[in-house]
């Protein structure tokens, strides 16, 4: 019998942003709806690290509409908190993929919140396509 090993780790994108006081509501915490903001810069800045980009994925003729999303909020975040979106991708079907997402506040390592986004893969049409192999397998 032979071990297979340990299971490979999944790519883990970690960009910081800096809360700006302009995403702050009157009580002085994150406004709700930022998060999805931030959500899209850590799946972007994901797909940059694996070298495939959302303009060189347009070129080719692709999208990925998010058709799902969800955030759950566990702390508040306030005006100049630095946050970390820790994002990883996963498979979900041929044609879909869906991230996952953790805020982190650097300074105490707090999970302010958590979410997931789903999105289906389309080409120029609006049809729905599989997912070129290269990304199937970063998500594999």
């Amino acid at each position: 019998m032979t071990s297979a090993g340990p299971a490979p780790q999944p790519r883990v994108s970690r960009p910081v942003v800096r809360v700006r006081y302009a995403e702050t509501d009157q009580m002085g915490v994150v406004y709700y709806a930022n998060y999805l903001v931030w959500f899209e810069v850590g799946r972007t800045e994901w797909l940059r690290e694996t070298g495939w980009t959302y303009r060189a994925m347009e070129d080719e003729g692709l999208a990925l509409p998010v058709i799902e999303a969800r955030c759950e909020y566990k702390a508040g975040a306030r005006y100049d908190d630095e946050l970390e979106i820790r994002t990883t991708g996963r498979l979900v079907s041929p044609v879909r993929l869906a991230f996952d997402y953790e805020v982190v506040r650097r300074a105490d390592g707090t999970l302010v919140a958590t979410g997931q986004t789903t999105h289906a893969t389309l080409n120029r049409a609006g049809r729905p396509v599989r997912l070129p192999a290269r990304v199937k397998e970063l998500l594999a």
